[in-house]
């Protein structure tokens, strides 16, 4: 069964959509297609669609606007303020963070859980794409903390 299918056929959720720049596209889609298992859907010599956990990205080829700029301070780590990611189960968290680890990424912020023994209690990691764009990847162990203050 395909994403669109799983999508079509589940309960009503909304979906996002984010379009974001990267400077090359065959390195996009190394990226995400490769390292991140994103499939990939409509493209042009301009942009490429991913899917991304059942969301819809789409990388712009816009080299000029490429990159992290800012940061502030979460937990004793400067995390980027433009950035994007996926909240995933914990065993699929931290199989991306071994796949990650073993392709010899390099973190912003290493794996590890963040507020331990707190509200909000998560594991996340940070990491650039090619082109510069900060992607936060988070698990809970309680769900229920998504929100929770």
């Amino acid at each position: 069964m395909t994403t669109l299918q799983t999508v079509q056929s589940a309960p009503r959720q909304a979906l996002f959509h984010l379009a974001f720049p990267v400077r090359d596209l065959q390195e996009a889609r190394a990226f995400y297609g490769g390292l991140l298992g994103c499939g990939e859907g409509r493209s042009s010599d301009e942009w490429v669609d991913f899917d991304f956990y059942g969301h819809q990205i789409v990388a712009h080829l816009a080299p000029d606007e490429c990159g992290h700029r800012s940061q502030n301070q979460v937990d004793g780590h400067g995390v980027p303020v433009r950035h994007f990611g996926g909240i995933l189960p914990m065993a699929e968290w931290q199989a991306l963070a071994d796949r990650l680890t073993a392709a010899g990424t390099t973190f912003i912020i290493e794996p590890y859980i963040r507020f331990k023994g707190q509200v909000g209690e998560q594991a996340t990691m940070f990491f650039l794409d090619p082109s510069g764009n900060a992607l936060e990847f988070k698990a809970f162990g309680d769900l229920s903390q998504l929100f929770a203050k």
